[in-house]
């Protein structure tokens, strides 16, 4: 029996993936190895975001236009420039944020354009047997998939493995071009030829519906403000619990969170409802206990809780990511399906940005009075969110 054709693009998004995440469990060793601060180190996750977030905005309506296979293409050769460049720009900080960069770009164009791509080739006549959920679940799975894939294989390399400022990337490397051939043989969903002028394709009419703005718009960034906290910056803050096993700390961080998200994702599917918003208000509720876990944990200097507070990451993220793209595939519809996508990513990802503002501000705040802050505020979004699921606001595509 011939293999359903969304197979290969889950492929892709998960090398892509990959790539994005497998930096994550290397910044203790940044940090000891190179001499970095903190601050250095949590700014290489932001320069991420800087690749990612016009990816995300750009690579989805350019695909409306030029079909996906091109611009999937173009992602997977930014995956390959950056592994490249980080395998073999030794510690230069140059080369490292510029590496970065590319991986931004490479995860910014998968999640707009591949997932996108995923949900086509999961409906009929390319998967007769996807149900109308399928889209938005594989490719979340995808996602969290090849995350928690890249963060353990470098995780384990750099605790115990040859060559840790290389091997990681050069391995990425190796699993990612043959995805070129495979983008390739995958059959295009979306034809392109959008007449008018390119910029035109940016615009994205189903950004403004009511739905998107007040609801999804506010629980998405709570979803990578929890993986940035959780596996990003907690693992610097538990030295002196951790000592010589910071990194299999990073990587055990990492690989619970990702590994949480993946499993939860069909009782997702179950929690989610288009006449409220109780999918992503159950994950903004782990999410902001994910919070006061991170804090305790560094207060008290403890990898147990450390641990617990990745599972509350992995189960919201799983619930936040399945939920909110059935949001957007209900809003978008086939001509916003792209765009929206990488709308959606693109408010979600800005909480990859956390760390970059919270590192400056260690010196002034205490532990206690950071992470109280941000679970307050976590807080009151979820009491917004509740107040607003109550409202059963319309998903049908509209531009109120």
């Amino acid at each position: 029996m011939r293999r359903a054709p969304w197979w290969g693009i889950f492929g892709a998004v998960f090398v892509s993936s990959w790539g994005g995440n497998q930096f994550s469990p290397l910044l203790l060793m940044y940090e000891d190895r190179a001499h970095y601060s903190a601050v250095l180190v949590n700014l290489f996750l932001g320069v991420y975001v800087l690749g990612l977030a016009p990816a995300l905005l750009m690579a989805g309506p350019l695909s409306d236009r030029h079909g996906r296979r091109p611009v999937l293409l173009a992602g997977l050769c930014a995956a390959l420039v950056g592994s490249f460049l980080l395998a073999f720009g030794g510690l230069n900080p140059i080369f490292l944020a510029v590496g970065r960069l590319f991986s931004g770009v490479t995860v910014g164009v998968a999640m707009a354009v591949g997932n996108s791509w995923i949900k086509e080739l999961s409906d009929p006549p390319y998967d007769p047997s996807g149900d109308p959920a399928a889209g938005a679940r594989r490719a979340s799975l995808a996602f969290t998939l090849g995350s928690g894939t890249g963060a353990l294989v470098a995780g384990l390399i750099a605790q115990w493995g040859p060559l840790p400022e290389v091997l990681p990337f050069a391995i990425h490397l190796a699993v990612t071009a043959p995805f070129l051939w495979v983008v390739l043989r995958t059959p295009e969903t979306s034809p392109g030829g959008v007449p008018g002028p390119w910029w035109n394709q940016l615009r994205v009419p189903a950004a403004s519906h009511r739905r998107f703005t007040r609801v999804v718009c506010l629980a998405g960034p709570w979803i990578f403000v929890g993986a940035a906290v959780g596996y990003g910056y907690l693992p610097t803050r538990l030295h002196e619990a951790t000592g010589s096993w910071g990194l299999v700390f990073a990587t055990a961080a990492g690989a619970i969170a990702l590994g949480i998200s993946s499993l939860i994702q069909p009782l997702a599917k179950r929690l989610h409802s288009f006449d409220s918003a109780r999918g992503l208000v159950a994950s903004l509720l782990a999410l902001t206990l994910s919070f006061a876990l991170v804090g305790a944990s560094i207060l008290q200097q403890s990898v147990w809780l450390g641990l617990l507070a990745n599972v509350a990451v992995g189960a919201g993220m799983g619930i936040g990511l399945v939920s909110g793209l059935l949001e957007v595939q209900r809003i978008a519809g086939a001509r916003d399906l792209a765009g929206l996508t990488g709308r959606f990513y693109a408010v979600s990802y800005a909480g990859f940005l956390a760390p970059s503002l919270m590192a400056p501000l260690a010196p002034v705040l205490s532990v206690g009075v950071m992470f109280a802050l941000l679970t307050l505020l976590a807080v009151t979004c979820y009491a917004v969110l509740v107040v607003r699921s109550r409202q059963h606001l319309p998903a049908v595509a509209q531009t109120q």
